[in-house]
């Protein structure tokens, strides 16, 4: 019992380690016996030296430390033509805002699972949400409650959706999923991306509707060919210049007005591409955090939300510029603009607005409540 008693400060510590490095999903391996191995290494690094500090990596939050209360986790932004915002959060539901972000309203009747991954709004204006265990729900014709549409998913992890025209996909934990409205059914899009983690959704104009994977990198599909068509990867790869390391997991994928596409990789920066997604080239020089959580294509340049803020450039070979005055969360989950031009960040302490392109953010978090963690990144 003495033993364990003076063991005790050094597993706590090193369990610590452990799980902060899993959260921001940097621990080595993805095998429990690796975790193992790493766990030990800990305990000896620590009575070694307990002076030890490699615990918290640099410019992150220590989870264990009580920070108080704070505005919930946005992972998820929507925006109709009206400049009608939707806020979608992990563990508080959906927010509204109707004044462009100067207050919120909940709007959870029926919404069963309240953790939310994603948001897209179609033609006729009604809301899809993406939810971790629930599915996807859809708003009601009062447009303030929701109803669930999960008929036909094999699995209710929903991590990305896209309105296209008629058309609405899902991207889940098995592949992408296209909405039957006439059968109340979602069904599979094509073949070749069960078992996997589809990030993000994009459609261009010839009908190629591309999905960011967790894995598999980034994958086409030809949708004028229902039925027959199957999910093919595209030729190029995505492999970091300085480090020569190839990249396949995506987490977001953009396009600008000329189709120009943008794919965010999960820690290798950006890549883009004008010829359809035929090649790809990385985009801006030394972003100072290269986990890519959204990507916006504007007039003025293409701004990047990342883990550590959010930088803009106007050329493809220009260095980051910094444009965080007034964002004092920093860890940034989603980004979008809306048709007014206004730029919206959801973080992992609520949500930020900018009406200057990113020269100034003000937090328009007040009526979206509280919490006391800061959960990191789904994926």
């Amino acid at each position: 019992m003495r033993l364990l008693k003076m063991m005790k400060p050094l597993l706590l510590h090193s369990l610590k380690v452990c799980i902060v490095l899993m959260i921001e999903n940097r621990w080595p391996g993805k095998k429990l016996g690796s975790l193992l191995v790493f766990f030990v290494v800990q305990v000896v690094l620590f009575q070694a030296n307990p002076g030890f500090s490699g615990d918290m990596p640099q410019g992150h939050f220590n989870p264990f430390e009580n920070r108080g209360l704070v505005a919930p986790s946005i992972q998820a932004l929507a925006s109709t033509d009206a400049g009608t915002i939707y806020a979608g959060s992990f563990g508080h539901g959906v927010f509204v805002s109707h004044d462009q972000g100067d207050s919120w309203t909940a709007m959870n009747a029926g919404l069963d699972d309240r953790f939310i991954l994603c948001l897209a709004i179609d033609q006729q204006g009604a809301v899809y949400a993406g939810t971790v265990r629930g599915g996807v729900f859809r708003t009601n014709k009062d447009g303030v409650s929701w109803e669930s549409i999960s008929q036909g998913l094999k699995r209710v992890e929903v991590k990305s959706l896209l309105a296209h025209q008629r058309s609405v996909y899902a991207g889940t934990g098995r592949g992408v999923y296209q909405w039957h409205e006439a059968d109340h059914l979602w069904v599979e899009s094509a073949k070749g991306l069960d078992q996997t983690l589809v990030s993000s959704l994009i459609m261009l104009k010839n009908q190629r509707l591309y999905a960011g994977t967790a894995g598999k990198g980034v994958q086409w599909l030809d949708t004028t060919k229902p039925g027959t068509a199957t999910w093919q990867k595209v030729d190029d790869q995505f492999v970091d210049a300085s480090e020569r390391l190839q990249h396949t997991h995506i987490r977001i994928l953009a396009k600008s007005e000329d189709e120009t596409m943008f794919v965010g990789t999960q820690n290798g920066g950006i890549f883009h591409s004008v010829d359809h997604g035929m090649s790809w080239k990385t985009f801006g020089r030394s972003l100072p955090n290269d986990s890519i959580r959204g990507i916006v294509s504007m007039n003025s340049g293409v701004f990047v939300a990342t883990g550590r803020g959010v930088y803009t450039t106007t050329l493809p070979k220009s260095k980051w510029t910094a444009v965080n005055t007034g964002l004092t969360e920093r860890a940034i989950q989603v980004m979008v603009v809306t048709p007014q031009g206004a730029l919206f960040a959801g973080t992992s302490a609520g949500a930020f607005r900018s009406q200057d392109r990113g020269e100034h953010w003000v937090n328009v978090s007040e009526g979206m409540g509280s919490q006391f963690s800061m959960p990191r990144p789904y994926f």
